[in-house]
């Protein structure tokens, strides 16, 4: 096979590999190393994903030239990252940054990263008691074109995080607020007036929101996916409002326990994902109303703890829903 043909077949197979396999094939030989280099996209992302000392190798990547352009950073889980490690990464073409689990990293290394590549799009910071409002607020006054927000797990947000989102992010796309316990209808509010290209919106376990942010979810009319598993507060009058999100097809509802029959008879979205466990005010006479609007399109249902629901056999359901793939029914 001539050399031309070698290097296309090698650039075919390099595409497909994980970054691991890749370096290795640096060793391969001079030949296979020069094909490899000479090929930027290949080196487009670091991952560093539950590695150990993360931060030294995140470093020690950054100083190679194949790197430069580098678009996404991955160090989810890593080991030993510090506020240090993120204040040296100056890669101005970065667009995906994942730092869930880095637990050692504080506001400082936040606003480090984000001042110095306001390219990135996507951010990621799960699971992290240390970072604050302050970080927030650099987030969104840096990074104009921000689309997704994680911050589940991120404790210490207040209210205040809210606000400045509003104020400088209202066309993000996708926010993830699981567990930010410190939230309060107001926060909530100000987000759901402002923010209404959301197409995804996770409140798990935020179980302070009350009817007056939760109805104002019906603003988002390009929603897409809806996480309110242990919305205690969440009333059958919400989905009415929550009704209105038409592009609506993913909506967990696990454990709100005032939802009832009523509440699922106003769903007419083309669900394709919903999640009733646990609720038990809901019955075969709910199940039948949400299928003149969904039998054609939902594909996954758990009515897991729905002891009210007689006919929910598989079979049971498959009448109803004949496109469903994804079963649980157990009591």
């Amino acid at each position: 096979m001539d050399k031309e043909r070698v290097s296309q077949v090698m650039l075919l197979v390099s595409s497909h590999l994980p970054q691991r396999d890749l370096c290795a094939l640096l060793c391969v030989n001079t030949a296979c190393r020069g094909v490899l280099l000479s090929h930027a996209s290949l080196w487009k992302a670091i991952n560093l994903q539950g590695k150990s000392q993360a931060g030294r190798r995140l470093l020690a990547a950054l100083s190679l030239a194949r790197y430069q352009d580098v678009e996404e950073i991955n160090l989810e889980f890593g080991q030993d990252v510090q506020d240090e490690h993120l204040a040296a990464v100056k890669c101005k073409k970065l667009q995906r940054l994942n730092l869930n689990a880095c637990q050692k990293i504080t506001d400082a290394g936040v606003e480090a990263v984000v001042s110095e590549c306001r390219s990135i799009t996507k951010l990621e910071i799960y699971w992290n008691l240390k970072v604050t409002d302050a970080a927030v607020k650099s987030i969104v006054t840096n990074l104009k074109e921000l689309e997704l927000l994680n911050l589940s797990g991120c404790k210490s947000i207040t209210d205040q995080s809210m606000r400045h989102l509003a104020e400088h992010s209202p066309s993000i796309r996708s926010l993830n607020l699981t567990r930010c316990v410190k939230l309060t209808d107001e926060g909530l509010c100000e987000i759901l007036n402002v923010c209404l290209q959301l197409e995804e919106l996770y409140l798990y376990a935020l179980s302070g929101f009350t009817p007056k942010s939760l109805a104002l979810i019906g603003n988002l009319e390009e929603l897409k996916v809806l996480e309110l598993t242990g919305a205690q507060e969440l009333s059958s009058n919400c989905l009415v409002s929550i009704s209105k999100c038409h592009k609506l097809e993913s909506l967990c509802l696990s454990w709100c326990v005032r939802i009832t029959d009523a509440g699922l008879k106003a769903l007419t979205c083309p669900l394709k994902l919903l999640s009733l466990h646990g609720i038990l005010g809901v019955t075969d006479e709910g199940l039948d109303a949400l299928a003149c609007y969904c039998s054609k399109t939902l594909h996954t249902l758990d009515v897991n703890g729905c002891i009210n629901i007689k006919r929910r056999s598989r079979e049971e359901l498959l009448q109803r829903f004949p496109r469903l793939e994804c079963f649980q029914v157990h009591s």
